[in-house]
């Protein structure tokens, strides 16, 4: 049985920083593409960036770009997002996301064959 388990929600003032990890566990490990996507209430869910298994390549969407930073770590089979700079409009519920496949477009939630229960962040004003 696959999970994907974040952590390092919560609460943040405008201009902080947080940081949340997601650590997958269970039989498959060689996730391809993982990926964040975050959804706000009464919005759709968006992506928000993606890193394939080597690191070297990442993608973000343009509203965070410059301040989060995506990276992981494949020993210890865990995606991290550093989230810098923060405004209220990031506040969201943070998905994680992680495929096996090599193809497929990062930014689409079809894509993805994982999911992470959802953790809050709320960046205050």
């Amino acid at each position: 049985q696959v999970q994907l388990v974040e952590s390092g929600g919560g609460l943040v003032q405008a201009g902080g920083s947080l940081r949340l990890s997601c650590a997958a566990s269970g039989r498959t490990f060689s996730f391809y593409t993982m990926a964040w996507f975050r959804q706000a209430p009464g919005k759709e869910r968006e992506f928000v960036a993606a890193i394939i298994w080597s690191g070297g390549s990442t993608y973000y969407t343009d509203s965070v770009k410059g301040r989060f930073t995506i990276s992981r770590d494949n020993a210890k089979n865990t995606l991290y997002v550093q989230m810098n700079s923060l405004k209220p409009e990031d506040t969201a519920v943070y998905y994680c996301a992680a495929t096996k496949n090599v193809r497929g477009l990062y930014a689409s939630r079809m894509t993805y064959d994982y999911w992470s229960q959802g953790t809050q962040v709320t960046v205050s004003s």
